[in-house]
């Protein structure tokens, strides 16, 4: 059986980059069960609550929502549990210190099938403020407008 090629997202959370500057990405692999991991190549997860967490040692992505898998047995998985990353030593020691000074969290920002392999993109983030979000807003509105303004000269010259 052939293996499968490129990338495939299954869920992102599109909130988080509303909600949270986002400092660093890192791509981390996932340890699932078998059940998990037919979910979630149905395309159905959700990152809506999810945040990661460092301890002992080892990275951990907690309430994310991968719902049963519609034909599994009495063995399926619980929807909402912990789930080990797979980042590197150095990885794990840099997010550690970083949450630790204060101020930041571990946000997941998707999840997606790397070359077959389950990843999920993790952030390390800090809370935005509400006038942070909204002047983000506003930017992201005034830039829109500049363009449209460049366009309908652009058109009107031809």
């Amino acid at each position: 059986m052939p293996r499968e090629r490129g990338q495939k997202v299954v869920a992102s959370n599109r909130k988080a980059r509303h909600d949270y500057l986002i400092e660093d990405t890192y791509e981390a692999g996932l340890v699932l069960t078998g059940t998990e991991v037919k979910s979630l190549r149905q395309g159905r997860a959700s990152l809506i609550d999810g945040y990661g967490f460092i301890d002992g040692g080892e990275a951990w992505l907690d309430a994310v929502h991968i719902p049963e898998f519609n034909q599994g047995s009495w063995n399926n998985h619980p929807p909402r549990r912990k789930r080990k990353m797979l980042l590197h030593k150095a990885q794990i020691v840099k997010i550690a210190n970083k949450i630790k000074d204060g101020g930041y969290t571990l946000v997941p920002l998707s999840i997606y099938f790397s070359d077959g392999n389950a990843k999920v993109e993790i952030a390390v983030a800090k809370g935005k403020r509400e006038y942070d979000k909204r002047q983000t807003l506003r930017e992201r509105q005034d830039k829109r407008e500049a363009e449209r303004a460049m366009r309908s000269r652009n058109n009107m010259g031809e």
